[in-house]
């Protein structure tokens, strides 16, 4: 069989961060959850067993850890520092998509989350 396509992803890490407009988000936070999504092509961890030949997803929860830690207005803002610290550090990576949420938003409303979600190529891994 042949792979068609391989992920490695951390689904929902929820963190404590201190992204928002509003004074009282920068100084009491939020809780938030991340996912995200590398398209890389695994096979060689299949055959190989080595975390050498594979995205380590300890090096990727660090990003995510690290980043939420940085105080943001806008999660856009947060997202985009995820996606350029991935495409440093893993430049194998085919895909990535990364959805941030920011559980119970002061919005006034009933709803689960707000944030942003986004799907983008590594146009310098397509041949």
């Amino acid at each position: 069989m042949k792979i068609e396509n391989s992920y490695i992803y951390i689904d929902r890490a929820r963190f404590h961060s201190y992204h928002g407009v509003l004074p009282q988000e920068t100084q009491v936070g939020h809780d938030f959850e991340v996912t995200v999504r590398c398209g890389v092509d695994i096979s060689a961890a299949m055959e190989h067993d080595m975390v050498e030949v594979t995205l380590d997803y300890g090096v990727l929860y660090r990003i995510l850890e690290e980043e939420m830690a940085r105080p943001s207005q806008l999660v856009e803002h947060v997202a985009g520092r995820i996606v350029e610290r991935v495409a440093e550090t893993f430049p194998q990576v085919t895909s990535l998509d990364l959805s941030i949420t920011k559980l119970n938003p002061p919005l006034g409303a009933d709803c689960k989350g707000a944030g942003v979600e986004l799907h983008l190529i590594n146009d310098k891994t397509k041949r």
